[in-house]
Parts: C-alpha cells; structure tokens; sequence
C-alpha cells in the first residue's frame, strides 16, 4: 500500500498544488496551498490515540454486560475520531469559484467575487488559537459589503505554521495571487 504523505512524494504533491495558477485550476477541486503543520498533526494523533482507549474501554464494558455504558463510551470514541479528522482539515482551502476557511466548528466559504482584497499584516496574533497573544504575522481578507470588518485567515503562530515561517510566507503567497488573479 503507497503511503505518499510519509514520503517525499508529498511534498511534491503540495508544491504541484502551490504552482497551479487560477486559471489551470479544477472548477470543483478544493486545495489547501500548505501541509498541515506539525502542531496540527500531533494534536491529531494524540486526539487519535485517546479515541482507541476509549473505544477498547468500550469493548471490555460492553463484554462485561453493561451495554448502555459501552454504548456510551463507544459513542465519545467515535467522537473524538470526528473530532481529530475535523481537526486535520481545517484551514484555508483555495479554488477557481472561491476560497473557503474551515474550522473546527463552522465552515465558511466566500466567491471570489466576494473578496475585495487579501493581504499579510503585522500585528498581535493568538499563539496556538490561545488567548495569549505575540507578535507575528497574519493574512487577513476583507470581504465585499459595508460594515463587515476583515477576517483572519492564517496567522504565523497557528498550528500550521508555528516554527515555520518560510510556509506561512509561501502559504500567503500563493493565496494572495489567488485573490489577485480573480480580482
């Protein structure tokens, strides 16, 4: 079984990804122009990892003959494998109809017609999504329409891209001519 993300194969995947310009692009094919970072990976391994106790925990309950807390239990487990593959998938994703932010809870996703402008700021960003804030950087997009203020899409202390600034400057690259191409 070809396993390309533990290969070099996959870097080669993402940077094909980068390359593609607006016009070559899939009008239904979603893209993140980045991997996911390392913090984001080993918070879903461990997330992972948790989810298999849990659900060996429900296996020894419901052999013990408590089927409605082994029913339960299962239940968390299958929660926190949703949770950890929501987790990996959230980020910034790019297409020739629009860009689309996902995030743990919610997903939003805005036509390129809807983006005035995309641009890399300066300013306090949260470390890890935590409430402590440093200094870094962030690429903020301001949408179309009055009084809607500009949305944070990355930032260089998140989970993708802390310890990584070379990717977060290529990420916003690559997602800032995205923006410059349809407008």
């Amino acid at each position: 079984m070809p396993l390309p993300f533990v290969t070099a194969d996959r870097e080669d995947a993402v940077l094909a990804a980068q390359s593609v310009t607006l016009a070559e692009a899939n009008r239904d094919l979603w893209r993140r122009p980045y991997r996911p970072g390392p913090w984001r990976v080993g918070g879903g391994a461990l997330l992972l990892l948790l989810a298999s106790y849990v659900l060996f925990s429900a296996l020894i309950i419901t052999l013990a003959g408590g089927w409605p807390s082994g029913a339960i239990c299962a239940g968390c487990g299958v929660l926190l494998i949703a949770l950890a593959v929501r987790m990996l998938r959230a980020g910034v994703w790019v297409s020739s109809s629009g860009l689309r932010r996902v995030g743990l809870l919610r997903t939003a996703t805005l036509r390129w017609s809807e983006v005035v402008s995309v641009r890399t700021v300066q300013r306090p960003v949260r470390w890890l999504g935590l409430p402590r804030t440093v200094q870094g950087q962030a690429l903020v997009l301001v949408p179309a329409g009055q009084g809607v203020s500009e949305r944070t899409l990355l930032t260089s202390r998140n989970a993708d891209f802390l310890s990584r600034p070379r990717a977060f400057d290529r990420a916003a690259d690559v997602i800032e001519s995205w923006a410059a191409e349809s407008g």
